[in-house]
């Protein structure tokens, strides 16, 4: 159950960041360096990674091949929103994960897989380490995707003009030379935290104006606006998720379950469905698909219910602390049970505070009929200036 926390690093940052991080000479001429696909398509794909997972099994300590397989299972769970895939990652990793300096490409990969799973504190230290003056050279490019996680997960935890402060670094003559690659992706990583902090209308204009730039990252840029227009309550949200959508290919899981829960809140829960058909494997669609079928009196919500119980339980089981936000809302949404979805929206809080979170913390304390419980989410707008018609609306029925 993976959050916006994967916005923020493009691809094609990440990949050179990765591949132009360490030098690679084959050990001999049958050395093999690159398996392309025999065709184009998801067989294909799994072809491939059994290939280079057995190239790895063969010489497990060659580094270029270890971090090329967890750089691309981190993209499949950003795409498909399954967290086996960061397991993937690393086991790939595996020869230097527990080294307390490895090197800087498996450093940046170790701290992503450790934020995507909700380990903030360690993800942080390693992210640290790698903007900071060391043994180890660390490329530009590298850096500037250390840069960028690590005001990712400040934003998540709360802490916005920290982030902010990361993406303005971004933007400084230190990283001039990636040009366009580094410069768009902390633009928009500023004008959000813009919106966040009392300066929507600005934030907006300044989207708007990228948007009219050439770019490969069109459906990220949609899906930042989308959301910045739900929050202030305006109707062009629905165009820019659509775009959003259509610009990815496949959309991933965080597009699909920010369209579903617009749709959901505008009560329309049978494009809610329809959106989300065929991608029932991924937990946080596989929910939003159980509410809009519950909504509707549709037959198969009490299978999906079932479902989702039975991987809650296996994420509880093998310790996965990434999906307290979903946790809270099945407890609350399809479940029914007000104080349990407060309790685990409050464990959540303590993570990780995005919009969500707090609209969660809100929507669970009215249903508890404890209101009060909600006051970390209150003394968060009124600390930053954070503007959201939904907050205000909710407040409005019973703060």
């Amino acid at each position: 159950m993976l959050h916006s926390i994967f916005r923020w690093w493009p691809v094609a940052l990440l990949h050179a960041a990765l591949c132009h991080a360490v030098p690679f000479t084959p050990a001999g001429e049958d050395t093999v360096v690159e398996r392309l696909p025999a065709r184009i398509g998801t067989g294909a794909e799994r072809q491939q990674q059994r290939a280079l997972r057995e190239q790895l099994r063969q010489h497990p300590a060659e580094l270029p091949l270890a971090t090329r397989l967890a750089r691309d299972a981190i993209e499949r769970a950003r795409r498909d929103g399954d967290p086996r895939e960061l397991g993937q990652a690393e086991a790939a990793l595996a020869p230097w994960w527990r080294q307390p300096a490895p090197p800087p490409p498996v450093r940046l990969l170790r701290a992503i897989v450790r934020q995507s799973q909700h380990d903030f504190e360690p993800a942080l230290q390693d992210l640290d380490a790698l903007l900071q003056p060391g043994p180890q050279p660390v490329p530009l490019a590298l850096q500037a995707q250390a840069e960028l996680t690590r005001a990712s997960v400040l934003q998540v935890q709360g802490h916005w003009r920290a982030a902010d402060a990361g993406c303005e670094r971004l933007l400084g003559a230190h990283y001039a030379a990636l040009g366009s690659a580094v410069r768009r992706p902390a633009q928009v990583c500023r004008a959000e935290l813009m919106s966040l902090q009392g300066q929507a209308a600005a934030a907006a204009q300044a989207l708007a104006v990228l948007a009219r730039e050439p770019g490969a990252d069109a459906g990220w840029l949609a899906l930042v606006q989308a959301e910045l227009a739900e929050r202030r309550g305006d109707a062009s949200a629905e165009a820019f998720y659509r775009h959003a959508v259509a610009a990815s290919s496949p959309p991933d899981v965080y597009t699909l379950a920010a369209w579903a829960d617009w749709l959901l809140a505008q009560h329309r829960e049978r494009d809610a469905a329809a959106l989300l058909a065929g991608r029932e494997d991924a937990d946080a669609l596989l929910l939003r698909l159980a509410i809009a079928w519950k909504r509707s009196a549709d037959p198969r919500a009490p299978q999906a219910i079932a479902t989702l119980a039975a991987r809650f339980d296996a994420a509880r089981l093998r310790g996965d602390r990434s999906h307290g936000r979903e946790l809270a809302r099945y407890q609350l949404d399809l479940l029914g049970d007000a104080p349990a979805a407060l309790g685990s929206a409050q464990a959540n809080w303590v993570v990780q505070k995005e919009p969500a979170d707090a609209l969660l913390m809100v929507r669970a304390a009215l249903a508890a009929r404890r209101p009060q419980a909600a006051q970390p989410v209150w003394q968060l707008v009124r600390d930053t200036g954070w503007q959201d018609m939904r907050l205000l609306a909710l407040a409005g029925s019973g703060e």
